[in-house]
């Protein structure tokens, strides 16, 4: 995967693979120690707090040491092919682990479990629980089975798994920033994608419980939340879709901020753009992806949307909502892509010019329609000086729109001390674009800041606090 410098919270590539730590509660540790790491979307590290929440409650205690743990968990992603290398890399290590600690019950959870239930059992002879997203409940019932002597597996898919009602404890949190999810699987069948095999159709969360896990955290001083979803402009429950939603959390307090991640073209509504512009605390940024600027292509990739409705989408963002950042997914090199589509999709991003974006090279994922229907016909090489074209042009891109942000005051909610300066505060504006800061004794994290931009590099504004 590339991105550049600015990428998202949706994908943090510097949390992946991260050990997920919580301080352990002594009235009810039963001495057992749980290790679980991530991988992939942050769709995946929110279901590890779910993971966590569930196991804490029957007395697990998390550790940083996989090693020194009984019950060591993978959670892993099957979106890119290189995920999956990884965790298989990772599952080696921990082999050696189990040697010297028979006991050891080891798990892969997620999205690779659901896909490669039976060659994880019949090739990863040290595996012990295979676990798909909608079977977290089972977790403790799976371990005991695998405590008794036998391998235990819970792939199973379901229609109404939301996790509503588990609060999900906050691991390796800043405090400040929380994230939401408002409901679960795709009902999107696009033909390069996993996701609607290994997570299952779409369905929402009541909610009131999605209004009562916001306020709880800003009564617990936490002061933004980003709802999560595959396409969260689908969301739905009864008389309830996502303009609704969005506006019922903004209200839990004006001072609570409010993110989304992930918009589908098809589905983004003016009705959503203008609760955003009604509320000051819905922060001013769309995740909006692409995929390919081209027509034929977005066909065969079953986008359901095609080049003249995305750049209309745009406009309207524009229109309603002038100062919103925009950031996307492009993938380069899909079947049959020619060169003249694939400056269709460098001119797509002229148009738009956003503020970051993952871009990929196309890998073919087994089990997809894009596998089943097309040949992978684009040679390696071409794709790669595709994907080196892009990554380019969003460079430039990148950089243009960050300019246009220096000399102007942002209101920024500090996030912490920044990771380069100790000297320095860091927070993000509404555009979700890093600022960097000198500290200043008056604030502390969780305070929102306006601070005069006065300069910027190629990921990051540079300024001061003002007032």
């Amino acid at each position: 995967m590339f991105e550049t410098p600015t990428s998202t919270k949706q994908h943090d590539e510097s949390r992946q693979g991260e050990a997920l730590i919580l301080e352990k509660d002594p009235q009810k540790s039963s001495g057992r120690k749980l290790y679980i790491e991530s991988y992939g979307c942050q769709m995946n590290f929110s279901d590890s707090e779910i993971v966590a929440s569930i196991l804490l409650d029957k007395g697990f205690e998390t550790t940083r040491d996989y090693k020194e743990a009984d019950v060591v968990f993978i959670n892993t992603c099957s979106i890119r092919e290189n995920a999956e290398q990884r965790v298989r890399n990772r599952l080696k290590e921990f082999e050696s682990a189990k040697a010297k600690n028979p006991g050891m019950v080891v798990g892969v959870l997620g999205c690779m479990a659901e896909r490669l239930k039976s060659k994880f059992l019949e090739e990863e002879k040290l595996v012990d629980v295979v676990v798909g997203p909608d079977a977290y409940r089972d977790l403790p019932n799976l371990i005991e089975k695998v405590d008794e002597g036998s391998r235990a597996v819970n792939v199973l898919l379901s229609r109404e798994e939301t996790y509503a009602d588990i609060s999900p404890v906050r691991l390796n949190t800043n405090g400040v920033t929380a994230f939401i999810s408002i409901m679960r699987g795709c009902d999107n069948m696009c033909s390069f994608c996993v996701v609607p095999f290994t997570r299952g159709r779409e369905r929402s969360r009541d909610p009131q419980s999605i209004v009562k896990e916001a306020r709880d955290l800003f009564d617990a001083g936490y002061r933004e939340v980003t709802l999560l979803g595959q396409n969260v402009d689908s969301y739905k429950y009864e008389n309830i879709n996502f303009a609704n939603l969005l506006q019922m959390v903004a209200l839990v307090d004006p001072l609570l901020r409010v993110r989304f991640s992930t918009s589908h073209p098809k589905d983004i509504t003016d009705e959503v753009l203008h609760t955003m512009a009604k509320h000051e605390n819905i922060c001013k940024y769309i995740h909006l992806p692409v995929q390919s600027g081209n027509s034929r292509i977005l066909k065969l990739m079953n986008r359901t949307y095609d080049r003249e409705w995305y750049m209309e989408r745009v406009d309207a963002i524009r229109r309603i909502i002038p100062d919103c950042g925009i950031s996307t997914d492009v993938i380069t090199g899909f079947c049959s892509e020619t060169e003249e589509e694939h400056r269709d999709t460098l001119s797509m991003m002229d148009y738009v010019k956003y503020d970051f974006a993952y871009m990929f090279a196309y890998s073919e994922r087994p089990g997809t329609l894009a596998a089943k229907r097309y040949a992978d016909d684009i040679p390696e090489e071409v794709k790669k000086r595709r994907l080196t074209e892009v990554v380019d042009r969003q460079r430039e891109h990148s950089l243009e729109r960050l300019k246009t942000y220096v000399g102007k005051v942002h209101k920024v909610l500090i996030e912490g001390t920044s990771k380069r300066s100790d000297k320095d505060y860091c927070g993000r504006n509404d555009q979700n674009t890093m600022v960097v800061f000198p500290i200043d004794e008056r604030y502390k994290k969780g305070d929102y800041v306006d601070v005069h931009v006065e300069s910027c590099t190629s990921a990051t504004l540079i300024g001061r606090i003002i007032g």
